[in-house]
């Protein structure tokens, strides 16, 4: 009995060369559908229709065509059990031992812009998965492709001569991999299209959580050398490495919090961070100008550090970069001459922030965050949200001067991207000592009031900025002696009025934004 291969796919790269082996190389049989049966015949291939072998025609707009007994029966049929192999016989149903099948394009059907319901709905494959279900279930017998990457894989095997178990039960798990990640995109689609009062659709938090992304790349090793580690998804469209050792675990943590705090600002700026946390931040009207200021905040922690900047690279600064050792360096581009200056640093990671993608614009900005927990996880939608300034309300006597504004709403920038507790003094368009992660607030202020002095930066004439609100007047008094005259905060707190006595005692303007930004 010839051998049959059931080949139908929505994506045809390389499908000829595949048939054509198969039939010249190994003797298979070919039957397919539509387009795919269209395309193999006009390569000269001999097909054989799949409306002809199961005797009935294609239906309902071909939404009824391999739904079918004598299509999942030559694949479900267990070929060591006597009793299958003769209701197969008795039905005449020929055994099929191969199947190359993909699906419709579902997920780019709904990626684009204001794509109609119907279209997207007649988009949801139902024989293509019933089909790759079908094979991937009895792949011990049956070797099933849902990607045109495997082609080769597959023929290399049959011309070996060799038996196919490990290869078809990988085959296997890639189409259940494959057909979950595709169920998933429907079920999220139709959930964006529920109507009110479906509560739980609106708010973007259905009842059942599912994610489905494919492995990018294997990393060496997670936080630690002891612990594994992979990455998943599309990180890869977004950035481009131009050299450089592979990115680890913590550099992919540390370059995605880069690129959300570049987002925040359009002036040319430089920042410098480390464990996620900045160490200095500038802004001024060329990037070597902010590379100065950033720079001078902290000169000992950007060590190993991560420099994201907001406008092409070029070789001035890369002259000045090239002084300290630092692990990843992304910029949306990076002149001939950068690039040279860096090519001799061949451990260095050069990043390309694509498009429309560093500060998480784009597909990556949407991306609602998920963190692990004990039993399951946390989702979220991602913090990208400043506030407007004519909501922001002065709360002391003294309103601050323009000088004092500017600072405080880059300082305010910042601060949202420094880990809890968080404070963070600026001058202008520079950061001058910041204080990230205590327990307490005031130890947050006092670590930043310390690093400025660290750094030889003076803070009488600063303004101090903290993402949460200052829950005693203790914080405020230590941003205080150490010469804040402003600070920026989101009020709230029970003792709001102590705080507030307490800045106009010492002449400080204080701005509520009525905004938090947590981080932990």
């Amino acid at each position: 009995m010839a051998k049959l291969a059931l080949l139908s796919v929505s994506d045809k790269r390389g499908l000829v060369d595949f048939a054509r082996a198969l039939v010249e190389r190994h003797g298979y049989v070919l039957l397919s559908t539509g387009g795919t049966a269209k395309l193999l015949a006009g390569a000269g291939l001999q097909v054989r229709e799949v409306g002809a072998h199961t005797g009935s025609p294609e239906i309902m707009e071909g939404r009824v065509k391999t739904l079918h007994p004598k299509i999942h029966g030559g694949l479900l049929a267990r070929r060591d059990k006597p009793e299958h192999l003769a209701q197969a016989r008795e039905h005449g149903i020929e055994l099929i031992d191969l199947v190359a099948v993909n699906l419709y394009p579902f997920e780019q059907t709904v990626a684009q812009p204001q794509v109609a319901f119907e279209e997207a709905v007649e988009n949801i494959d139902i024989g293509g998965p019933s089909m790759l279900r079908s094979a991937a279930k009895n792949h011990e017998s049956v070797t099933v492709v849902c990607d045109p990457a495997d082609y080769p894989a597959v023929i290399a095997a049959l011309d070996r001569g060799e038996g196919l178990p490990a290869l078809r039960r990988r085959l296997a798990l890639k189409v259940f991999q494959r057909t979950a990640a595709y169920d998933g995109a429907i079920a999220r689609y139709l959930e964006t299209q529920q109507e009110a009062p479906d509560l739980e659709a609106l708010s973007g938090f259905p009842a059942t959580f599912s994610l489905s992304l494919p492995k990018a790349q294997n990393l060496r090793y997670g936080e630690n050398p002891h612990q594994k580690a992979a990455l998943y998804g599309s990180f890869h469209e977004h950035f481009a490495q131009l050299q450089g050792k592979e990115l680890s675990y913590n550099n992919l943590l540390d370059l995605t919090s880069a690129s959300y705090l570049i987002g925040e600002f359009e002036r040319p700026t430089v920042a410098i961070l480390k464990h996620t946390n900045p160490c200095g931040v500038g802004s001024a009207d060329t990037l070597v100008a902010a590379w100065d200021k950033a720079y001078a905040t902290d000169r000992q922690a950007p060590f190993g550090g991560i420099i994201i900047v907001n406008q092409t690279l070029g070789e001035d600064l890369a002259n000045l970069i090239k002084e300290i050792f630092t692990e990843v360096i992304i910029a949306p581009r990076f002149t001939d001459e950068a690039l040279a200056i860096f090519a001799k640093k061949k451990n260095l990671r050069l990043m390309v922030a694509k498009s429309g993608q560093a500060g998480g614009g784009g597909a990556a900005g949407d991306l609602q965050e998920v963190r692990s927990v004990v039993g399951g996880v946390l989702v979220q939608d991602r913090d990208r949200v400043l506030g407007q300034v004519s909501d922001f309300k002065v709360a002391t006597k003294r309103a601050p001067t323009p000088e004092e504004w500017a600072a405080l709403l880059f300082a305010w920038k910042v601060c949202k991207h420094v880990k809890s507790n968080a404070i963070v003094y600026a001058r202008g368009e520079q950061t001058l000592g910041i204080g990230a992660g205590q327990m307490a607030r005031v130890d947050s202020s006092r670590i930043a009031v310390w690093k400025a002095g660290e750094a030889k930066l003076d803070l009488h004439g600063s303004v101090v900025a903290s993402e949460a609100l200052f829950p005693f007047a203790d914080g405020l008094v230590a941003a205080a002696d150490a010469g804040a005259t402003a600070a920026i905060q989101p009020g709230g707190a029970v003792r709001d009025a102590e705080v507030i006595q307490a800045a106009d005692e010492r002449g400080m303007a204080m701005v509520f934004t009525g905004i938090r930004h947590f981080r932990h």
